[in-house]
């Protein structure tokens, strides 16, 4: 049994190598682009909206619901980042019902690319909504002293993030892919499905994550009066 799909490779010449993370990954964000083209695509501005466009915005609702619910009070300026982040981790979970699939939050390349691009996220909209200034006085909240700890502390949630992800998931596939051996023909629906709403909730759980890590950061620090 794999503990990573980073461990089957489809090709490899030299250091060069196509292993199954690669080919998930990115088979995952074709069918998410190939969705996203499908629906919008099918959206009517009249009075009758369709199927498509119900279902489009119960999601888009949804999500900029949980993103104000942090603390974000433009959900709209957000919902581009944070959407696709809780789209492509439930999407990928979601195709675990699909056989021969590993998810690709399965591996910890994945895990860690995600988190950075959170770690890149949260000065990027800080900056932006405080200004230079302001956000690296932030860093210096309560006190000068804590400038190391706040800065080591960045670091230490995004690797946080990672690991968190990535243990879960992986631990929850294995957990799953051992009761399926022992037991395959009673418990595989259940498993399968008990394995898709644990990778939905970690979907979650980090999309939450992010959109609170960047409510922090947003937030203006406004000077005390005596």
């Amino acid at each position: 049994m794999r503990l990573s799909p980073d461990e089957l490779i489809f090709w490899q010449h030299g250091f060069f190598k196509i292993n199954a993370t690669l080919v998930y990954t990115w088979a995952l964000m074709c069918l998410l682009v190939l969705g996203a083209t499908l629906i919008t695509s099918r959206l009517s501005n009249g009075t009758r909206s369709s199927r498509w466009h119900g279902l489009l915005e119960i999601v888009v609702t949804s999500i900029e619901e949980q993103i104000k619910a942090v603390g974000l009070n433009q959900p709209q300026k957000y919902l581009p980042f944070l959407g696709t982040l809780f789209l492509f981790l439930a999407m990928a979970s979601i195709c675990t019902i699909i056989p021969g699939y590993e998810p690709p939050t399965g591996s910890l390349s994945t895990t860690t690319a995600l988190a950075l691009s959170v770690f890149m996220a949260v000065p990027f909209f800080g900056i932006e909504e405080q200004g230079l200034g302001s956000y690296l006085k932030s860093y210096m909240q309560p006190a000068v002293i804590m400038l190391p700890f706040n800065i080591i502390g960045e670091f230490s949630r995004t690797l946080a993030l990672a690991i968190r992800l990535f243990g879960n998931m992986m631990s929850g596939a294995l957990i799953v892919g051992i009761l399926l051996t022992i037991t395959p023909f009673i418990f595989p629906v259940v498993m399968t499905l008990l394995g898709l709403l644990t990778g939905l909730v970690q979907a979650y759980i980090f999309f939450i994550l992010a959109g609170v890590y960047i409510a922090a950061a947003t937030r203006v620090h406004k000077p005390r009066h005596k």
